[in-house]
């Protein structure tokens, strides 16, 4: 496999820049996601990889290559799209095998790649049906076949997965890992869902309006987000957040929230200023009935998931707090609690977003 590096890549449609500046190296045989919020920018960095949107400065190299003016059937890569573009008269074997005609790749070589890929994919016995014969994932797959059977360098995938139900999805999640596994494949993936971000990738490198925020493994980005923005994208249920104020009492710095009953919350930062207003981020399945920090709540709404449950809870008209509860069972909408905490486990922000430590 292959190793694809980003140099201060930009993208811009005449005045609109859209692409600002990417610095990304991806290793040989990484699992490497692209993952924001809709409009930030991620197809379009993959659609310039392909070679299917022009750079309009920076370099992308592959094996060291200039890559930026080379066609894209020549870049050495597979694109796997959102749409499974299957021809509808044609066989999964045809279907499969069509690029390599195309490209006068030699009939045995054909049914050789082919076959190889059926069997990697499970899809041996299916190669004489016609797509509108399959499922959602079987035809997904077919489609992954049609780039296996090219031998590239790197695979791409686009939001390969939206139009597939939520069983599926993950079926085809795993079906995906472990190709990857089975491979050994440089992989860029294209996706919103951070729940698929988390358990696909090596590397999650997360976008907002054409910047990348930070770049990391997914528990790195989870347990050490650099941004407000990181950490409300990354982990389902999203973390709380809590707004309040840095005050320092008998030489103890502390986060005061006015909207949870001036709850307090002591805090180790270096350089904090007293008077400062913050936002404290705390993930749900850090409450605890033994933590010293705690919250008076009301209970909104449950939500039961069998072996846990999320408790929607406020103090007052304020903002809800979602809670993770062993014991959820018990509780019932306006119920009081103490949600309880560790402060170690709460993370702090600044006004502009950027985290304090």
């Amino acid at each position: 496999m292959s190793e694809l590096q980003l140099t201060d890549v930009r993208k811009s449609y005449g005045g609109l820049e859209v692409i600002k500046g990417v610095d990304l190296d991806i290793k040989s045989g990484e699992f490497v996601v692209f993952v924001g919020p809709s409009g930030c920018g991620k197809s379009t960095l993959l659609r310039m990889i392909a070679g299917l949107e022009e750079i309009t400065s920076g370099d992308l190299t592959i094996d060291d290559l200039r890559m930026n003016d080379v066609d894209p059937s020549r870049r050495g890569i597979a694109m796997v799209f959102q749409s499974y573009a299957l021809y509808p008269h044609m066989t999964v074997r045809e279907n499969m095998g069509f690029a390599l005609r195309f490209a006068g790749v030699p009939k045995p070589e054909i049914e050789k790649r082919v076959t190889e890929a059926a069997n990697i994919l499970e899809l041996g016995a299916l190669l004489d049906r016609k797509p509108k014969q399959l499922s959602g994932g079987q035809r997904q797959r077919v489609a992954i076949g049609r780039a296996i059977v090219r031998h590239p360098k790197i695979f791409l995938f686009d939001e390969p997965l939206s139009n597939l139900d939520a069983e599926l999805r993950v079926h085809m999640r795993i079906e995906i890992a472990r190709l990857h596994k089975q491979l050994a494949a440089t992989i860029v993936y294209v996706t919103h869902d951070q729940v698929e971000a988390m358990t696909l990738a090596d590397k999650i490198v997360v976008l907002r309006a054409g910047v990348v925020e930070q770049i990391g493994s997914p528990l790195e980005l989870y347990d050490d987000p650099a941004n407000l923005f990181v950490a409300g994208f990354i982990g389902s249920p999203k973390m709380n957040f809590l707004k309040g104020v840095i005050e320092n009492a008998h030489e103890q710095l502390h986060v005061r929230l006015p909207d949870y009953g001036e709850a307090t919350i002591p805090v180790s930062l270096a350089g904090a200023v007293p008077g400062t207003t913050v936002t404290i981020g705390i993930r749900p399945e850090h409450f605890n009935e033994q933590g010293p920090a705690s919250l008076d709540l009301t209970v909104d709404m449950l939500e039961h998931l069998g072996g846990e449950t999320f408790a929607y809870a406020r103090h007052g008209n304020g903002e809800v707090v979602v809670i993770e509860t062993k014991n959820g069972r018990g509780l019932k909408s306006g119920d009081s609690i103490v949600a309880r905490f560790d402060p170690a486990c709460a993370l702090v922000f600044d006004e502009s977003g950027k985290r304090l430590r």
